[in-house]
């Protein structure tokens, strides 16, 4: 086994390679402007430090999210080129359940939350690292915060709103590392991972302007 993750659905940029016992070479960034200048390069460092070439994959995990559009799109996209090209299986992986399994947190439940923008947050609780309790959603910190009274968080979007989360563990920022952790633990034990499509939550910002003026000849 010899799998390649990337993740773009938060400003991390990140890869890592796993080689069925553990993760032999990993890199990442954090750049919510440039997933798309970023991600070839790391996927070539991590390569090279691993001293393999990108035809020695036997299978791609990708960060489903939730992410806004832009990231999310890039990583996905990136993950089905490189599955079509090698011919090997592209898995989906939620970004949360990687922050989640990557978690600072001693016992749970917890909650790990990321950034939305909007003033909002995508979030999910969890019983411990590998068991989530609640599918992800994104919301408003205020309203969820009788919900998540309580538990510790972890992530980026929980350290940007102390009032509804007042304890804040490590990390802030998922980790391919992580990802691939999780995937080659669920594939060894024959679970089935999730399909590599994205989850927005939400609708894209650029819309189709509606009643718009038709200025073309009759």
């Amino acid at each position: 086994m010899l799998l390649l993750a990337l993740d773009t659905a938060t400003p991390a940029v990140t890869v890592a390679l796993h080689d069925g016992e553990a993760v032999i070479a990993s890199s990442s960034q954090v750049d919510a402007r440039r997933h798309g200048e970023l991600l070839l390069p790391a996927v070539d460092r991590v390569l090279a430090e691993a001293g393999v070439t990108l035809d020695a994959v036997t299978g791609i995990v990708a960060g489903i999210g939730p992410g806004p559009y832009t990231g999310l799109r890039v990583g996905l996209m990136t993950a089905d080129t490189f599955g079509l090209a090698l011919g090997v299986p592209v898995h989906g992986l939620c970004t949360l359940d990687g922050l989640a399994y990557a978690a600072d947190v001693e016992k749970g439940p917890f909650v790990v939350a990321t950034d939305a923008r909007r003033k909002e947050v995508y979030w999910a609780t969890y019983a411990d690292s590998r068991t989530r309790l609640t599918d992800p959603a994104v919301d408003r910190p205020a309203d969820i915060a009788e919900r998540v009274a309580g538990l510790p968080a972890v992530g980026a979007g929980a350290m940007l709103y102390p009032d509804t989360f007042p304890v804040v563990h490590e990390p802030e920022h998922v980790s391919a590392a992580a990802l691939a952790s999780l995937a080659a633990e669920r594939l060894a034990a024959g679970e089935e991972l999730p399909a590599p499509r994205p989850l927005y939550l939400r609708r894209p910002d650029a819309q189709v302007p509606k009643n718009y003026k038709v200025v073309t000849p009759k």
